[in-house]
C-alpha cells in the first residue's frame, strides 16, 4: 500500500474483474448468512464460527474488501469490552461463586414453584451484570444434577433458566453480546439504557415464569436416574469471589461515568489478572475465543456487504413500499423474525447499519426485540445452545418441540410488552 493513502481510498488487488464485485461480495455475504442460519455445511465439520471466518477470508481473498478496510470494519471498542468483562466473569468461575450461587438455592427445592422463581430471578440479575452466555454455562451443569438428585423434573427449570438469562440480558448493555455491540456503537449511555430496558424486562420475567408454571403445572416432578453425569465444578473460594464482587460493583459504578466502557472494563480485567493465587493462563482460558472470532468474522462479511451500496437501496425500496425500519413497531417486528432465521447477534449485526444514530429509542427497541426473540426456538441465542448442549451431557433432551412450545408464547408476550412500551413512551413518556 501506498504510504500515503488512506484504509478507504487504497487501490485493491482484484482476483476478479471490478464490475464484478459488487457481486462478488453480495454473494459471499448471502453465502455466510444462509451457512449461519443452517448453522452448518454439509459434508464439513464447520460450525456457525467457522462459517464467519471463512466469509471473512472470502471478502479479504477476493478483493471485495481490502485489509486495511477489513480492519476498519472491526469494532475494536466492542471487541474489547467483551473481552475484559470475559475476563471479569473468569474470576467468579474459577472462584467456585457461580457454582455457590446454584447450590444455595437447593434449599427451597422442595417448594417447586418457588425455586423456579429464585432460578430464574438470580439467572436474570446475573444475566443482566455477567453476560448471559456465560451464566447459562455456568449455572447449567450444577442446576442440572442438583434437580436429577431430588428427583425433579429438570427442563422446565433449565427453559426458565435459558429464557431468564436472555431476558435479564435485555436490561443492560453488558447484558449479552448484541447489546454491548448496540451500546458501544450507538454512543449509548448506561444509565438512560437501564431505565428504558429494565421495565419491559421485569414484566416479561414474570410472564415468562407464569408461562412455564402453567405450561408445566402437575410435571415439575420426575423420577432419579439410575446413573447421574460426572459432576466436577471448582471449589469456592469466598475471598475470590468477594474480590470479584467488588470488581464488579467499581465497574457498575464507572459505568454511569463518562469514562469508555472500554476502558473501564480493561482497567478492572486487569486488575484481577494482577493475583497470587489465580494463574494468567487459567483465567484467559475461561475466555470466548469463539464468540470473538465469530464478531470479527461478522464484522468484515457485513463490512464488504455494506460497501456494495446494496442494503442502502433495499432499506430505500422497502421504506417506498411502506416498511420503514426507522419505525419502532416494524424494527421490533423485523428483527424479531430476523433473530430466528440467523440467531440475534448476526441479526443485530446487520440491522444496526439502518439505525438513526439521533433517535436512541431505536437502539433501545433492537436491544430488546433481538433479545427477546432469542427466545423463540432454540436457535435464538446462543444462550439456549449452550444450556441445551450442556443439559445433554447429563442425560437430559431438551428438543426443538419441547423449548418452542415454551418459547413461543414467552417471545409472543414479551414482544407485546414491547409495543406495549413503545406506545407508552412515545405517547406519554
Amino acid at each position: 500500500m501506498h504510504p500515503k493513502c488512506s484504509a478507504i481510498d487504497c487501490p485493491r488487488m482484484h482476483l476478479i474483474p471490478e464490475q464484478w464485485m459488487g457481486l462478488v461480495a453480495t454473494g459471499i455475504f448471502m453465502a455466510t448468512y444462509i451457512g449461519i442460519a443452517i448453522g452448518c455445511v454439509p459434508r464439513l465439520a464447520l460450525d456457525r464460527t467457522g462459517i464467519a471466518l471463512l466469509g471473512a477470508i472470502a471478502m479479504v481473498a477476493t478483493g471485495a474488501l481490502s485489509m486495511p478496510q477489513a480492519l476498519q470494519a472491526l469494532d475494536a471498542p466492542t471487541l474489547l469490552l467483551l473481552y475484559a468483562l470475559m475476563v471479569v466473569s473468569a474470576q467468579f468461575r474459577i472462584g467456585g461463586f457461580y457454582t455457590w450461587t446454584v447450590l444455595q438455592l437447593r434449599r427451597f427445592m422442595p417448594r417447586e414453584k418457588l425455586f423456579l422463581l429464585l432460578v430464574m430471578a438470580v439467572t436474570a440479575v446475573m444475566s443482566a451484570v455477567l453476560v448471559n452466555d456465560v451464566i447459562c454455562l455456568a449455572f447449567t451443569p450444577v442446576l442440572a444434577v442438583a434437580l436429577l438428585q431430588v428427583g425433579l423434573n429438570p427442563v422446565p427449570f433449565l427453559i426458565g433458566m435459558a429464557m431468564a438469562s436472555n431476558i435479564g440480558s435485555a436490561a443492560t448493555i453488558i447484558g449479552n453480546p448484541q447489546n454491548m455491540l448496540i451500546g458501544q456503537m450507538g454512543h449509548l449511555a448506561f444509565g438512560p439504557f437501564l431505565a428504558w430496558c429494565s421495565v419491559p424486562s421485569l414484566i416479561s420475567l414474570a410472564l415468562a415464569y407464569g408461562t412455564i408454571v402453567w405450561l408445566y403445572r402437575g410435571r415439575f416432578q420426575g423420577t432419579v436416574p439410575a446413573h447421574i453425569g460426572a459432576a466436577c465444578w471448582p471449589p469456592f473460594n469466598r475471598r475470590q469471589s468477594i474480590k470479584g464482587l467488588l470488581a464488579t460493583g467499581a465497574l457498575i459504578i464507572l459505568f454511569f461515568t463518562h469514562i469508555p466502557r472500554e476502558l473501564t472494563a480493561l482497567s478492572i480485567a486487569g486488575l484481577l489478572l494482577c493475583s497470587r493465587q489465580m494463574r494468567t493462563r487459567d483465567m484467559l482460558e475461561q475466555v470466548d475465543w469463539h464468540l470473538l472470532t465469530l464478531f470479527c468474522g461478522l464484522f468484515i462479511v457485513i463490512g464488504g456487504f455494506m460497501l456494495t451500496g446494496l442494503p442502502a437501496a433495499l432499506v430505500a425500496d422497502l421504506k417506498g413500499c411502506g416498511i420503514d425500519l426507522n419505525n419502532l413497531y416494524v424494527l421490533t417486528g423485523l428483527s424479531a423474525l430476523l433473530s430466528n432465521v440467523v440467531s440475534n447477534v448476526p441479526a443485530t449485526m446487520l440491522m444496526i447499519q439502518f439505525l438513526d444514530p439521533v433517535r436512541v429509542t431505536e437502539w433501545y427497541v433492537l436491544a430488546l426485540a433481538s433479545t427477546y426473540a432469542g427466545n423463540l426456538i432454540t436457535i435464538g441465542s446462543i444462550a439456549n445452545l449452550i444450556t441445551i448442549e450442556q443439559a445433554r451431557h447429563y442425560g437430559i433432551a431438551i428438543g426443538f418441540k419441547e423449548h418452542a412450545r415454551v418459547g413461543i408464547p414467552v417471545t409472543a408476550l414479551s414482544l407485546l410488552v414491547t409495543l406495549a412500551w413503545i406506545w407508552l413512551r412515545t405517547n406519554h413518556g
